[in-house]
């Protein structure tokens, strides 16, 4: 498993949202509720002292994953494929374009980084695992939601307000790429009204099974959770139509010492709804949810709906609910 050095052992990027709001007017409760998501997730990464180039790292860490998943996947995959996925001409350029976009940001964070004095983090050797159009397409939805929660979650750690406005760039073209996606799978563009933020640890875990090795320099110091696998329902590729309390299996090498199941979206009261999880029974999906939904094993199941890395034990896993 890889590990992250310090210039990017945190959440990949930056978001102008809450953070750079003005004074007045005031936020509402929803925004609020947010943000303080976003800030309490990140309160360990605050901790370690990081600068915002130490976050500019992580964020050019990812997109250097991003750039080379569309590469790698438009050089293994004909047009032909993507066509019989039901795409058209316009779209299946969209679609390359997606890739197109990605290694512009990387250019960007490169001359960003450099000009603040720091060698900029290299691409690694990476392994997505995808074996046709149809795979790739799922799992980009997967990364691309991945991105978005990690520019979010890492908002209140910058305090440069211009690096804070290039991100925020960055952030709403990624948007605009899950939404793409989604419309083009056949599904809803935008399911939730708000987008979940993702701590630092949750992100990493999230990105390091596609990470193999890295060069001398860019390796991540960070360890990621055990990795958490869905058993019943089978999971799919795709978007799941799940009602509450829908019994949910799972396993992990790390469910032994769980007593909940977490699920982290924006639109759980705290950030995260917590379910009593029985090992042989799985645990019931929770009311209100939709979009892409987080879910860890947990040790405890705080009423605040507060999760934090010191309760995690499995995860996270990536959930696309209706």
């Amino acid at each position: 498993m890889p590990s992250i050095m310090k210039t990017v052992g945190v959440v990949a990027g930056l978001a102008a949202v809450a953070s750079a709001l003005p004074a007045y007017p005031k936020l509402t409760s929803r925004q609020s509720h947010i943000y303080n998501i976003a800030k309490r997730q990140n309160a360990a990464a605050a901790a370690l002292g990081l600068q915002d180039v130490d976050i500019l790292q992580f964020a050019l860490t990812l997109e250097w994953l991003e750039a080379s998943f569309y590469q790698q996947g438009f050089a293994q995959f004909g047009d032909d494929q993507f066509k019989a996925l039901g795409l058209n001409d316009v779209q299946l350029a969209d679609l390359k374009g997606i890739g197109s976009s990605e290694q512009s940001h990387v250019g960007l964070l490169q001359s960003s980084i450099a000009q603040a004095g720091v060698q900029p983090v290299q691409p690694c050797q990476y392994n997505f695992g995808f074996t046709d159009a149809k795979g790739m397409v799922a799992t980009a939805a997967i990364l691309e939601s991945v991105g978005i929660s990690a520019y979010l979650g890492a908002a209140p750690l910058v305090s440069d307000t211009k690096i804070l406005s290039t991100a925020a760039s960055i952030l709403t073209i990624e948007a605009r790429h899950q939404s793409f996606i989604r419309v083009a799978s056949g599904v809803a563009a935008s399911p939730s009204p708000f987008d979940t933020p993702l701590g630092p640890k949750a992100v990493f875990s999230l990105a390091a099974p596609f990470i193999q090795s890295c060069p001398a320099g860019s390796n991540l110091i960070l360890t990621a959770f055990p990795t958490l696998t869905m058993t019943s329902p089978a999971p799919v590729a795709g978007v799941m139509a799940l009602a509450q309390g829908t019994m949910l299996n799972f396993q992990s090498d790390a469910a032994s010492g769980a007593t909940f199941c977490g699920f982290t979206n924006s639109a759980a009261p705290g950030g995260t709804a917590f379910s009593a999880f029985d090992p042989a029974q799985g645990c019931a999906l929770p009311p209100n949810l939709a979009g892409t939904v987080y879910v860890t094993l947990t040790s405890a199941g705080p009423a605040d709906g507060v999760l934090t890395d010191d309760i995690t034990l499995a995860g996270p896993m990536v959930m696309n609910l209706s």
